[in-house]
């Protein structure tokens, strides 16, 4: 059982930025790809980002293209997304989520086997 924990969102204006963390209890985290997807009131949950176990790959949602960035640091358990450039359309749940299987397509929610919380970001404008 791996638990994620997310933490960083927050209230922002327009064109601000965030730094969102998750860390995972996971003993060997560097096996699991992981990802982040958020989830807007009364919509489903979206797919935002992904990076693959060694942090070689990455995966972005067209409408985040360029403005977040997904990073992972193995030694400490921890997955980021830097989100710049905020507008309001990305308010949201945001949740990160970690995947065991690989082959598997990164933007499907489907697939992934272990879910954190979600932390909320607001982007007023």
């Amino acid at each position: 059982q791996v638990q994620l924990v997310e933490s960083g969102g927050g209230l922002v204006q327009a064109g601000g930025s965030l730094r969102l963390s998750c860390v995972a209890s996971a003993r060997t985290f560097s096996i699991y790809s992981m990802g982040w997807f958020r989830q807007a009131p009364g919509k489903g949950r979206d797919f935002v980002s992904a990076i693959s176990q060694s942090g070689s790959r990455t995966y972005y949602a067209d409408s985040v293209k360029g403005r977040f960035t997904i990073s992972r640091d193995n030694t400490k358990n921890t997955v980021y997304l830097q989100l710049n450039s905020l507008k309001p359309e990305d308010t949201a749940v945001y949740y990160c989520a970690a995947k065991t299987t690989t082959g598997l397509p990164y933007s499907s929610k489907e697939n992934y086997d272990y879910w954190g919380q979600g932390t909320q970001v607001t982007v007023s404008s």
